[in-house]
Order: structure tokens, then C-alpha cells, then sequence
């Protein structure tokens, strides 16, 4: 599946490795250093300025504008839409 992560970005959700609220990167050294280094070698999109979060994936760095649990909300969402049943063809007169 996909998730809209804002700022017109989707991703698939298999894809992402991390979701890392922006508020861990001042407070922890070890966040930020991890962040520094994923950075060197990914390619990075997304305004850093108002972001509230960052979404890692193996080939790419996303700071997105929605919270961590606006993002969780919406991947939760899409587990659920495909836990439900297909009664499409049910439907079909």
C-alpha cells in the first residue's frame, strides 16, 4: 500500500524503515548523529524549516509537515482497509 506523507509525497509503506519525530533530533545526539549519517548517502526531500517528522527509507530522507501521529493514523488506516473484505463482486447485478 501507500501513504501520503504530505507536501505531495507517497510512499509505499513497506518501504519505510523509520518514522522519527523532528523534536528527538535536538534533544538526543545519538538521533541526530544517525541522522547525519543516513543523510550522506540518501537522497533528501521536504521542507526541513516546518517539518514535524522524517520518514527514512533505504534510498531516501522525507521530512514531512504531518506529526508521527498523523502518519501512524494513516499506515493504520491502510492495515485496516486491507484486513477488510472484497464483496465487490457480490455486488454486481
Amino acid at each position: 500500500m501507500f501513504i501520503h506523507i504530505g507536501n505531495g509525497n507517497v510512499i509505499r509503506t513497506k518501504e519505510i524503515v523509520a518514522i522519527i519525530d523532528c523534536n528527538l533530533l535536538s534533544s538526543s545526539s545519538i538521533v541526530d548523529e544517525m541522522m547525519e549519517a543516513w543523510k550522506k548517502n540518501k537522497k533528501v526531500s521536504g521542507p526541513r524549516k516546518h517539518a514535524k517528522s522524517i520518514m527514512l527509507t533505504e534510498d531516501h530522507v522525507y521530512f514531512s509537515s504531518l506529526s508521527v501521529a498523523t502518519l501512524k493514523k494513516r499506515s493504520s488506516m491502510m492495515s485496516t482497509i486491507n484486513k477488510l473484505d472484497d464483496y465487490s463482486d457480490e455486488l454486481s447485478i
